[in-house]
């Protein structure tokens, strides 16, 4: 099994599939994203909000996520959380991507940095009509 160094100087991790069958490529390394905060979208048994789609963010976007309770917008330095703008790169929740493409508000999405296990939440032919990375 491939192992990775995260960005962060933390724990090694076995290397993860994207949702094409390859190795799980960096989605950002600033802003740092990932539930571990590694660049990529690893997740594991402590990712309970499966944090595996790793997306280029647009206005519309956030402000979709705003209205449902989750403002990524906004820098909250107490978490060491940046704030995103439109074109930054963030690994979102499986299910939040989801409801957004079915509000019409989905952003693209970078294939080789989107874990396979989001294809328990969505389907491959809605990840590759937004794909930002084919072609």
């Amino acid at each position: 099994m491939a192992f990775r160094e995260d960005l962060g100087g933390g724990p090694r991790r076995p290397q993860q599939k994207n949702v094409l069958g390859g190795a799980l490529a960096l989605c950002s390394a600033a802003p740092r994203t990932g539930f571990y905060r590694d660049g990529c979208c690893h997740t594991g048994p402590d990712d309970q909000g499966v944090h595996t789609v790793c997306a280029v963010m647009t206005e519309a976007f956030l402000s979709f996520s705003k209205a449902r309770g989750n403002d990524l917008s906004t820098p909250r330095p107490e978490y060491d959380f940046p704030g995103l703008k439109p074109g930054d790169r963030w690994c979102l929740c499986a299910a939040r991507w989801r409801e957004a493409l079915l509000a019409n508000a989905a952003p693209k999405v970078i294939l080789a940095a989107t874990n396979a296990r989001t294809l328990g939440i969505v389907e491959l032919d809605d990840l590759k009509a937004h794909a930002a990375d084919l072609n």
